[in-house]
């Protein structure tokens, strides 16, 4: 994932407004407030219109998995809507490697959809009829190639999402959670660069999930692809993501790692997701480790590593009152962290 390159996905003051004339009531409530979004989500508002979505704004890079969380009806869905267009953004500015697709042509779509754009939904939307090795191959029977080469680009994504010696059996003789995995396939194989998914495990049973999620994070270390993931389950955001989108009422409230929103919620919505949430499991000693020149710390060397979670490095460091390094993978100390902040960290914070 790199910083200085042009993002995967850019939106800049998305808004989807839902009703009769709603890009002209938009256009008209923007020009009024003076670009306020709440000023003109509030007029559409009293106008009969839904405002789904206000102002969305934010980068995604390449190879980051950035989740968008919410309660049911903050908008998540409808927003990654408006990024993979099977929505229309009533305004703003939506980029996928630099072109804006909001203005693209309808065939210039259908070639994205095909070519560079995968999308994995909550229903499996499988061809009854068809074997699992001509569901998954389906996307490239559209694009033309041969049986030959898209059964065996097929099965070599069968095999990547652990359905290998299943090529040959209909959707009706799997599992949900085998369904599930033929969807993922089917998204896969065209090699697509962005990949969308909508809540593609929350009608899985719990077990299923949580070995879904392993599995998905094994594929995507493996392909490295830029992922917007849909949930409303903090645990699974905070398991899966780079970087958290959390939205409340068609707006987004805050962005952060899973460190940033365990730690550092911005308000009371936000803190209400994560009460629950063991924090010393998720957030990471990077979080609250100190750098710069001045680095000082006493003798004692715990073997603290950036990326251990606060309750390991904790547990090295309760009889230790200095502050102490903290190392990067190849030993370098690349930080230093106070026995007390790490402890300071995994309070519960008050409003």
């Amino acid at each position: 994932m790199s910083d200085t390159k042009t993002p995967a996905i850019t939106c800049r003051n998305v808004w989807q407004v839902f009703g009769p004339g709603a890009e002209t009531a938009l256009t008209d409530a923007l020009a009024r407030s003076g670009d306020d979004a709440d000023v003109a989500a509030q007029e559409l508002r009293e106008q009969g219109l839904i405002p789904a979505v206000q102002d969305a704004n934010f980068d995604v890079q390449e190879g980051e998995l950035f989740v968008i969380m919410g309660l049911s009806g903050s908008g998540k869905s409808t927003l990654i809507r408006c990024i993979s267009h099977l929505l229309h953004a009533t305004g703003g500015e939506i980029r996928i490697d630099g072109e804006n697709i909001v203005e693209a042509s309808k065939a210039r779509l259908i070639e994205l959809r095909r070519k560079k754009l995968g999308m994995v939904f909550q229903h499996f939307g499988l061809f009854p009829h068809m074997t699992v090795l001509d569901n998954v191959a389906y996307p490239l029977r559209v694009q033309g190639t041969k049986k030959s080469d898209r059964h065996a680009k097929a099965r070599e994504v069968i095999e990547l999402v652990g359905l290998k010696g299943r090529e040959h059996h209909y959707p009706r003789e799997l599992s949900g959670g085998q369904r599930q995995r033929v969807g993922i396939a089917r998204s896969l194989v065209a090699d697509c660069s962005v990949w969308f998914l909508d809540e593609p495990f929350s009608a899985l049973d719990p077990l299923i999930r949580r070995q879904l999620q392993d599995e998905f994070l094994q594929i995507q270390e493996k392909l490295k692809t830029t992922i917007v993931f849909i949930t409303h389950d903090i645990n699974e955001a905070l398991k899966l993501a780079d970087r958290i989108a959390i939205m409340r009422d068609g707006k987004i409230v805050q962005i952060g790692t899973p460190a940033e929103i365990v730690l550092h919620p911005v308000d009371d919505y936000v803190r209400e997701f994560s009460k629950d949430v063991a924090k010393g499991q998720h957030a990471h000693v990077a979080s609250v480790m100190n750098t710069g020149e001045a680095m000082v710390y006493g003798a004692d060397d715990p073997g603290l590593r950036k990326d251990m979670t606060l309750d390991a490095a904790l547990a090295r460091c309760m009889d230790l009152y200095e502050p102490v390094p903290v190392h990067d993978d190849s030993g370098k100390v690349v930080g230093v962290v106070n026995p007390a902040d790490l402890a300071a960290a995994l309070q519960v914070e008050t409003p």
